[in-house]
């Protein structure tokens, strides 16, 4: 806080001594200043030791950054899913909307701050006026013309005696630092999104070439049928029934090429760009190769989730708003001090006689408010439990997600171990009917249905990796971001 000194040594003097005064009032204040409301401590909850679904983990410090840092989509071995992945971060409409939240926290945590410090301002004025005066011996009056110039500087300070404003500016981190773990989950979501949706894409690229491929076979066994039935060793029912399995293929085939084209939608979207102008090539060939889940998990992986984050920051604002609240009964102190000049000349202005100088305290509280106060605090304190029985329910559920996925990992990879043995026996058959079909002891069409149950079996293998793919991406999410960890510096 500042004050304008006086020019002359005796107007110095007693603008230093009142300097010294407020200086030392503001100093005991501080001194004495507590933050009244009770201190923060996280809430408890019922920790497992291990997960019931195979691995372990402890606990550990929140770090949303973590999920920021970490690249999981590296993992999966495929450069086009990274590109997209990388490009969603960059454009997302969901991610810059975060992003500003954010910078709106981390705002208004500079705006809290702000009112630790005293405010200091300065002005300078002009006015002219018109006053009618009265005419010496003559009863009469006459108009007088007055001019007057003020300079002046004035600062004043709210001391933060009970914490209320420390109470504030600890709320506002919090929520800060609860937005910070919101753009981490939307960094996380959207970047799960881009490969859920990848997967699945590819998926059915390599359905739709095996419905094709089932689509021609069954075309083969429906002409084979009608040219029986034309030499009368195929009945009509057989026709009619191979009929049916092949507009049955056809059937499957349109609504997986609407899944492939709506899944080029949605990640059209993810990117940022209008999906009439987005395409991804097609790669019936593509093998899916999801990252092993390591048999021990870091400590540090499940309390990086951000929603976990999320909801704790917002319990700790939460306390810190019953602080706040608390304050409001206490009585506010106003420091102020002003000093400037006066003069009806602007060449005069500054002249030591037309100074002028105001300095003092002034203490304000309420005494009746018909029990809004009474009503804030138990509004905060409600907030806060609220807030704690919230972040607790995410924790529980977080531990049900995680366990959910695990297991859904685990049996995926049995069943893809499972669709692989059939699969593998299935083209045995397949050669040892070609074999038989080439001696002449087996005929075409126990071949194409052979061929059609290989098909099959290879269909439900790639289906079911890309399940498994698709339920790692779920894990990883689940899990704050993967299993890669980066320490704090």
């Amino acid at each position: 806080m500042a004050i304008l000194l006086m020019i002359t040594p005796d107007a110095r003097v007693r603008a230093g001594r009142a300097w010294r005064a407020l200086c030392i009032t503001a100093a005991l204040c501080c001194v004495t200043a507590c933050a009244v409301g009770p201190n923060y401590h996280r809430a408890s909850v019922p920790i497992p030791v291990s997960f019931k679904e195979g691995v372990e983990w402890q606990r550990a410090a929140p770090q949303p950054e973590g999920s920021i840092a970490s690249t999981w989509w590296r993992d999966f071995q495929d450069d086009e899913l990274t590109r997209l992945v990388e490009r969603a971060l960059k454009a997302n409409q969901s991610i810059v909307e975060a992003e500003a939240n954010y910078r709106l926290a981390q705002a208004t945590v500079a705006a809290n701050v702000a009112g630790l410090y005293p405010t200091l301002s300065a002005g300078l004025s002009g006015t002219r006026s018109d006053y009618p005066t009265t005419a010496a011996g003559s009863g009469g009056t006459s108009q007088g013309l007055q001019t007057l110039i003020t300079a002046s500087v004035s600062a004043s300070w709210e001391p933060d005696l009970w914490g209320s404003v420390r109470r504030s500016i600890e709320a506002s981190k919090d929520s800060a630092q609860a937005s910070d773990a919101e753009l981490a989950g939307e960094r996380l979501s959207i970047a799960a999104s881009v490969a859920a949706d990848y997967f699945e894409l590819r998926q059915a690229d390599i359905d739709i070439d095996f419905f094709q491929r089932q689509q021609d076979v069954d075309a083969r066994i429906l002409a084979m049928t009608q040219a029986g039935f034309a030499l009368g060793s195929s009945s009509n029912d057989d026709v009619l029934s191979a009929q049916d399995t092949l507009e049955l293929v056809i059937a499957d085939l349109q609504a997986t090429q609407v899944d492939r084209e709506q899944d080029e939608h949605a990640i059209a979207v993810l990117v940022g760009v209008p999906p009439g102008s987005f395409s991804i090539e097609a790669r019936p060939a593509y093998a899916f190769a999801p990252p092993a889940v390591p048999l021990l998990l870091p400590s540090q992986l499940l309390e990086r989730r951000y929603d976990v984050v999320n909801a704790e920051r917002t319990a700790a604002a939460a306390n810190a708003k019953i602080g706040v609240a608390v304050a409001a009964f206490f009585p506010t102190l106003d420091l102020s001090a002003e000093g400037g000049f006066e003069h009806n000349v602007l060449t005069n202005l500054f002249s030591t006689p037309y100074r002028f100088w105001t300095l003092g305290p002034s203490l304000a509280v309420t005494l009746f408010d018909g029990g809004a106060h009474s009503a804030a605090v138990r509004e905060a304190r409600a907030n806060y439990d609220a807030d704690v029985a919230s972040y607790r329910e995410t924790v529980l559920t977080s531990f049900q997600s995680v366990e959910d996925s695990l297991s859904s990992c685990n049996h995926a990879k049995q069943q893809a171990e499972a669709y692989l043995h059939i699969y593998q026996r299935n083209r045995q058959l397949f050669a040892s009917e070609q074999a038989q079909f080439t001696t002449g002891t087996a005929s075409q069409e126990a071949l194409l249905t052979q061929q059609l149950t290989l098909l099959q079996a290879q269909q439900n293998l790639e289906d079911t990796q890309s399940s498994l793919a698709q339920d790692t991406v779920t894990l990883i999410k689940n899990l704050g971001g993967g299993w890669q960890w980066k320490a704090s510096p």
